[in-house]
């Protein structure tokens, strides 16, 4: 599944890195960017759930009209523990799932049905043959045009989508290429101590979640914007 949308002529488009449940504080940020759903929209990379405190509310922000996520790691984990994996269920808790088994079946089945909705790539046309992607953690074998094309007709391999989902070796290497067919390609997934550009793609996740901050870009002027996490200690990675 992808989702494609114009570029926003009416207001500003923003991109949000790893959320983590760190809503409140995503509430805020908004505020001191002066977000207006009226006619701006805002899209995060995926991984909004798990570890933090209010993860419960994805619910809420999936439902504003203004708010598009694609589908990360975290997502996915919680996909296939609620149809029945023991083991993704037994990963999804050891890496902060654990609030979404306390949640009232109903909810939970509410939570399946957004996740499983989100796609796994949003491209955000300007109209002149210009894009903007994003996906969670990487594009595979650094061509957009074919990430697109597998995930339209049904033919993405599995490999791929794991590298969408999972991949980190663009983040630990400092390096991977040019993505080809984007100008830009926003991603999250592997922790950064600032928003880190790579080539053309740029890594928002800084690790709210864990002591560090988190990140807005506007898509239209580049403008970036961070706020303090709310989280106590030092930011200190698991990565799982």
């Amino acid at each position: 599944m992808i989702l494609k949308l114009q570029r926003n002529t009416q207001g500003r488009d923003w991109a949000v890195g790893d959320i983590h449940g760190c809503f409140r504080q995503l509430s805020r940020l908004l505020k001191m960017a002066a977000f207006n759903p009226t006619c701006d929209r805002l899209f995060s990379v995926g991984d909004m759930v798990d570890r933090g405190a209010d993860s419960a509310a994805v619910l809420e922000w999936l439902t504003q009209p203004w708010f598009h996520a694609v589908r990360g790691n975290h997502e996915q984990l919680a996909i296939d523990s609620l149809l029945g994996d023991k083991q993704a269920e037994i990963r999804h808790v050891n890496n902060g799932g654990s609030w979404l088994l306390a949640l009232p079946t109903a909810q939970r089945l509410a939570c399946l049905a957004a996740f499983q909705r989100l796609p796994y790539a949003i491209e955000i046309a300007d109209g002149a043959g210009g894009k903007i992607g994003v996906v969670h953690a990487d594009c595979p074998d650094n061509d957009w045009d074919a990430l697109v094309a597998g995930l339209e007709n049904g033919t993405l391999p599995d490999a791929s989508r794991n590298t969408a989902l999972w991949s980190r070796e663009r983040a630990r290497n400092g390096r991977g290429g040019v993505v080809s067919g984007v100008e830009l390609l926003l991603v999250g997934h592997t922790p950064q101590t600032s928003a880190t550009r790579f080539d053309n793609v740029l890594n928002l996740d800084t690790g709210a979640v864990y002591g560090g901050k988190l990140t807005l870009f506007c898509l239209n002027d580049f403008v970036e914007l961070s706020l303090p996490s709310e989280e106590h200690g030092l930011m200190e990675f698991q990565l799982h």
